[in-house]
């Protein structure tokens, strides 16, 4: 479809018919993503406020199909790229975010703890470190007071507040970890995800845990066993060990449903729990 053809489909937006307005939308979804820039010029040049509500809804669907597409090839060719994964969902939320700014933070973190990193430095020495300069020095804590906020599962809002919950904090503080050649990974603890320091002589063994969420606590095994006895679970390799990227963006995905849920947005809720769905299919 050329853009005069285009132009013309758009024009048209504003038909009182329900019908006619459902085959445009149709058709104007099929184009893809090319067609947003001709809809927001439409936007910003009318003053029709029904063609405007139908142009958000219809480049909102758009976007919303690019989400859907982009995170199932990141399942189907991706899950190595933890960042890809999260920057797919920040996506949903913020699909003009220009994501080298997230690239160029998580830089610059890595670059403020390899300025102090030894090589002789023992684990407990590098999480002190890593504590220093995400804690300390970048100032990330955990958003305790708005505990359930959409925004705390997006990584660029926490690396711009520099507040987020537990799941998006590790995130966070294993990305810059990993960039290091640190060994450190999430594990998919109920109710409260934590990182696990893995052994560089046996990656298969946790040599201690950390509480992301208490400012980079360390915790040991036994800590984590008494947690999960709390919850009458079983202290089993599932809740003990590392987890892969795919189980980490489900449990961020689940963790903005109930956000979602908690402030009563039916339609996010929604469209998240078919992100989900998407991603548990097997």
């Amino acid at each position: 479809m050329n853009e005069q053809e285009l132009k013309a489909l758009i024009s048209l937006l504003d038909d009182p018919d329900a019908e006619i307005y459902q085959a445009l939308e149709d058709k104007l979804i099929t184009c893809g993503p090319e067609v947003i820039p001709m809809l927001e010029q439409s936007w910003e040049e009318s003053f029709d406020v029904l063609l405007q509500g139908r142009v958000e809804q219809i480049i909102h669907k758009i976007q919303f199909n690019q989400v859907t597409h982009d995170l199932q090839l990141w399942k189907i060719s991706n899950q190595d790229d933890l960042l890809g994964g999260l920057l797919i969902v920040n996506r949903y939320q913020y699909p003009n975010l220009p994501e080298e700014e997230v690239y160029t933070k998580l830089a610059e973190l890595r670059r403020s703890a390899w300025y102090y990193l030894m090589y002789e430095m023992s684990p407990i020495e590098k999480v002190k470190l890593l504590n220093n300069v995400l804690f300390r020095e970048f100032g990330l804590s955990g958003n305790t007071s708005d505990y359930h906020a959409p925004q705390n599962s997006f990584i660029n809002k926490v690396l711009e507040s520099k507040k987020g919950n537990p799941i998006s904090l590790a995130c966070i503080y294993s990305l810059v970890a990993q960039r290091l050649d640190i060994p450190i990974y999430g594990v998919n603890l109920p109710k409260h995800f934590v990182l696990a320091y893995m052994k560089e002589e046996n990656p298969e063994e946790v040599l201690f845990y950390i509480n992301v969420f208490n400012r980079g606590q360390i915790m040991r095994e036994d800590d984590i066993v008494a947690f999960l006895h709390q919850l009458n679970l079983p202290a089993s390799e599932e809740y003990m060990k590392p987890c892969d990227n795919l189980s980490i963006i489900k449990r961020v995905l689940r963790n903005l449903v109930a956000a979602y849920n908690h402030i009563d947005n039916v339609e996010k809720r929604q469209e998240v729990q078919l992100l989900l769905d998407l991603l548990e299919q097997n």
